[in-house]
């Protein structure tokens, strides 16, 4: 799908937090992050416990040069992930937190 045919769906009842992250991960591959942070921001609102839109909001945000806002998302997440007992997930933020202040 492309993100105008995403787009249409986010004011329908079909909207969802999958959708977002989705829509979110084709404006970041264009280099929207302010955009696909925006959707990530809204699929987190939607579902609190989607781990996977945690991980990609912390990688939005370290696209964009904001260092602060990726740890607080990726904390957040480990929160989340711990919660859920998704270790995978929980495991992969840790990473990117450590990569992140190493630099």
């Amino acid at each position: 799908m492309d993100i105008e045919s995403l787009l249409k769906l986010v004011d329908t009842t079909r909207n969802s937090a999958m959708l977002r992250l989705t829509l979110a991960r084709l404006l970041a591959a264009q280099g929207e992050t302010g955009q696909a942070e925006f959707h990530l921001q809204a699929a987190t609102a939607m579902d609190g416990g989607y781990t996977a839109a945690w991980k990609e909001l912390g990688r939005v945000r370290q696209q964009k040069g904001d260092p602060d806002g990726a740890t607080q998302a990726w904390q957040r997440g480990i929160e989340v992930a711990r919660d859920k007992g998704d270790k995978q997930a929980e495991r992969e933020m840790t990473v990117f937190l450590k990569r992140l202040s190493r630099t």
